[in-house]
């Protein structure tokens, strides 16, 4: 069995860890990974206290195996969720657009495990630093809010540059790129694009059918420097791009943007958000979240086996 040590530090059977999409990771996705040997993430987003701790308890309904939340750190409830998933003692905590270290303490104190997603080896250093328990390196192939560096050249970099377990990011959908991520010394990889189709995704059909027909340019950058998104073409892409064309201020891009992403998920592909990576052009069909880690744990060990016999 394919085991690395981020299964041991998670409690996981595969080194598989669904993303934490804002609306799109709910709990009933994040169950459904989760009781199938990955680590499911409920994606907080800007979403208040309230809505997440009714989502952590669908995930409790479904599977006693570990989960985690996302927390956003833009999100002006920042400090209530801290509060939330140490009194829920929820066991993982991954965050993104922010440095966690001043919450460190307090979620070291509830026992939670604190992973930030990271798109730079200066910010790796800094939270290993500040005693993170592990680092998703992101690259720009994500779908959502990206960086400027990509996968391949991200990942062995801050693998280089810390000490702690390091899952890969961004342009990963099936076994190759997870066989890829632990050749260049990842312990693990997320994936979120792959799971919006996974059967218990409770997004709109729409947008699920939006990610089937993507094809390799498909997912396009959205917005302005320091604040780039990636998601699928179609009408609301193009009214960014005359934004850019005609040099819109970010308060005119943040506009247009606001509630973008909740309207895909509820079924407007045309003028919704349809944040997705450019691995998307890989997804090709719709099944149930246990299949999708079954068919990429067995493609990577497959994979592993047979580079091992190009070795004389």
């Amino acid at each position: 069995m394919l085991k690395t040590v981020i299964c041991d530090l998670l409690g996981i059977t595969y080194p598989i860890i669904q993303g934490g999409m804002a609306w799109v990771a709910t709990g009933e996705l994040a169950a459904a990974v989760s009781a199938a040997g990955g680590l499911g993430i409920i994606g907080a987003g800007n979403a208040p206290p309230e809505v997440v701790r009714r989502e952590i308890a669908k995930v409790r309904e479904r599977t006693d195996r570990p989960f985690g939340v996302n927390i956003y750190y833009m999100s002006p409830y920042v400090e209530e969720l801290i509060d939330l998933v140490c009194a829920e003692k929820v066991p993982v905590v991954t965050t993104g657009a922010g440095n966690p270290g001043k919450h460190l303490p307090k979620l070291k104190e509830a026992g939670v495990k604190v992973i930030p997603v990271v798109a730079s080896v200066a910010l790796a250093k800094r939270l290993e630093r500040l005693g993170v328990d592990a680092l998703v390196a992101e690259g720009m192939e994500c779908g959502g809010h990206i960086g400027e560096i990509a996968t391949m050249p991200l990942v062995p970099q801050i693998v280089d540059a810390v000490h702690i377990p390091v899952i890969a990011a961004g342009g990963i959908a099936d076994g190759r790129g997870l066989a890829a991520a632990l050749a260049l010394g990842a312990a693990g990889v997320q994936m979120g694009t792959r799971f919006i189709c996974a059967e218990e995704c409770t997004v709109h059909p729409n947008y699920k059918n939006a990610v089937l027909k993507a094809g390799d340019r498909d997912a396009v950058v959205t917005g302005m420097p320091g604040h780039y998104v990636r998601v699928l073409k179609n009408k609301l892409t193009r009214q960014f791009e005359e934004l850019a064309a005609r040099g819109a201020s970010w308060e005119e891009m943040d506009r247009l943007g606001a509630g973008k992403l909740r309207a895909a998920v509820e079924g407007d592909a045309e003028y919704g958000s349809l944040m997705a990576g450019q691995s998307a052009a890989l997804v090709r069909e719709i099944k149930p979240a246990a299949a999708i880690i079954e068919e990429v744990v067995a493609e990577a060990e497959e994979i592993i086996s047979r580079l091992s016999k190009l070795v004389r």
